[in-house]
């Protein structure tokens, strides 16, 4: 049952604003008001709200794709102090993946957040994805996780309460997996989904696993496929492959706990987990900090199934630019190097594996004892070869191909035209509440301030013929629509072009001249608007 009395009250102090209340970057009435009948600042809620709606529509980068670059991080970081406090063993110097800080002689704490958004549809491995991810950088360095803080950031005013709990629910049950403890977290109202945990475990601190400990000699070996990055983004734009993302799905979900069990029992004292800057940007922070060359293979790499064919297609997320703008410093490639494989070793990724370097006369029996224990992709894919100030050089070892079986995505064709059912447009000539007057002739608002004549008046002028059209205003509402993500408006717009006599061909170019300005965010948004026409 809507409380009006209290509708009207919140309502009425948000127009004399100019904006509401919850909200001072969107006018009042609001879409959601003129689309459903709800005022959320009231504290009403939409009771139609889905249950089963696709996550990564919600957002702009997907996973660790979301992380600020390296190159950003560095001029940010740049200046700021130190912590001068001898406990602490491992800082924010070094850029490792935790830092360390000394409790005893014997004991030391490992802490570590990570936060990123969904990369996935599926809000349960979602939160499995993001406590795998969040505990990696404590196994990374040697560590055993105990306790974990959740952090979240939810649209729980649009989105159902049940996703966020089927996030929470997932993440929980990995850390369970893991033996940490969650004792509590952080959430935030937002309008992107974000998740992840603050993690705290222990370490010897004579048995700290730094990417700072390579040596000449050493083999390199990577315990999880790459391309998560170049999967999550095709799924993004509507080029999903199913079997290979279910596949990084698994992988993401699965820890990295025994692969950093394994790994301390062979004694190794330099790793990394390989994450959101890609393989290139940890490799690269390992050979600087090291200061080492590694050499890397690039045709011995394990790679999902179906990313190097999408790469061919150029479905290459925005991250990869971002994590080659700072990581190409360290790198030196030979011509064989194809342009896809290249990107691919840019390519952010999501709970990715750990990047181990171990002595020649173990790696056999590590990447054996890797397979058999949870780690079946693991693999060699380089050595360090000399002392230096941090290069990496990439090669080819052979003129075969990747030995992973690639799936050749679907054609897909344009998205098709929208549909009918929009409501009637507010504002414009014809509308509910046009120019002005008492409650601007909105359910619920009888007796509010109604805008303001002046914007009124405006807005009918503006919405007229003039020297432009009034059908071709209309196509240009469209792409304006969903340029600026209003639903609403996309519905009530693409109605009157109808209405106008505009015909699909034309609606379906003021469609994609929009995706043309706004790229793979617009895309993503029209096609999860698409079916509700």
């Amino acid at each position: 049952m809507v409380d009006l009395e209290k509708r009207r009250r919140i309502m009425n102090r948000s127009i004399m604003l100019g904006h509401c209340i919850c909200n001072p970057k969107q006018p009042c009435p609001c879409d959601v008001f003129k689309a459903k009948n709800v005022c959320l600042c009231a504290g009403e809620r939409m009771e139609d709200v889905e249950e089963n709606v696709p996550l990564t529509r919600f957002v702009e980068n997907a996973g660790c794709a979301s992380k600020i670059s390296q190159a950003d991080l560095k001029k940010v970081l740049a200046g700021l102090p130190e912590s001068a406090d001898p406990r602490v063993l491992v800082g924010t110097a070094t850029c490792d993946d935790a830092g360390v800080f000394k409790l005893t002689e014997k004991v030391a704490l490992v802490q570590s957040v990570d936060v990123f958004t969904p990369n996935v549809d599926d809000p349960y491995l979602f939160g499995q994805i993001a406590a795998a991810n969040s505990v990696s950088d404590i196994y990374a360095m040697g560590g055993t996780p105990l306790t974990a803080l959740s952090v979240i950031s939810f649209p729980i005013e649009t989105l159902s309460p049940a996703i966020m709990h089927r996030i929470l629910r997932g993440g929980i049950d990995k850390m369970a997996e893991a033996g940490v403890a969650v004792l509590g977290g952080h959430s935030l109202k937002d309008s992107e989904i974000k998740f992840g945990f603050a993690v705290t475990g222990t370490v010897h601190p004579d048995r700290i696993v730094t990417n700072a400990g390579a040596k000449p000699g050493d083999i390199l070996i990577l315990t999880k496929p790459l391309g998560t990055g170049v999967l999550s983004f095709a799924a993004q734009v509507g080029k999903a492959l199913p079997p290979a993302m279910a596949a990084a799905g698994r992988s993401m979900a699965r820890l990295n706990k025994s692969a950093a069990e394994i790994m301390a029992d062979f004694g190794v004292v330099a790793a990394t987990d390989v994450t959101g800057f890609g393989l290139f940007g940890h490799l690269g922070e390992l050979v600087h900090q090291s200061g080492v060359t590694a050499e890397i293979h690039a045709d011995r790499i394990p790679v999902f199934e179906g990313v190097l064919d999408c790469l061919r297609q150029g479905l290459i997320s925005g991250a990869v630019e971002r994590n080659r703008e700072y990581a190409s410093r360290y790198v030196r490639k030979t011509q064989d190097i194809s342009e896809e494989m290249e990107n691919l070793l840019y390519d952010p990724q999501t709970s990715g594996g750990l990047l181990i370097a171990v002595e020649e006369d173990k790696a056999d029996n590590l990447v054996k004892k890797l397979k058999a224990k949870g780690s079946p992709a693991a693999a060699v894919i380089g050595r360090i070869v000399e002392k230096s100030e941090g290069l990496i050089l990439v090669k080819k070892t052979s003129d075969s191909p990747n030995v992973f079986v690639e799936i050749v995505p679907e054609e897909e064709s344009p998205a098709p035209l929208p549909g009918h059912g929009a409501a009637p447009c507010y504002g414009g000539p014809g509308s509910p509440g046009e120019g002005g007057g008492e409650g601007a002739g909105l359910p619920g608002l009888e007796g509010a301030a109604a805008p303001p004549d002046r914007f009124a008046a405006f807005m009918e002028a503006a919405s007229k013929d003039g020297a432009i059209p009034f059908r071709n205003k209309e196509l240009m509402a469209i792409s304006l629509s969903l340029l600026t993500k209003c639903e609403p408006c996309v519905k009530i717009h693409i109605d009157k072009a109808r209405s106008l006599g505009i015909g699909d061909e034309e609606i379906a170019e003021a469609v994609w001249l929009a995706v043309g300005f706004g790229g793979a965010p617009i895309l993503m948004f029209y096609n999860a608007l698409k079916d509700k026409l």
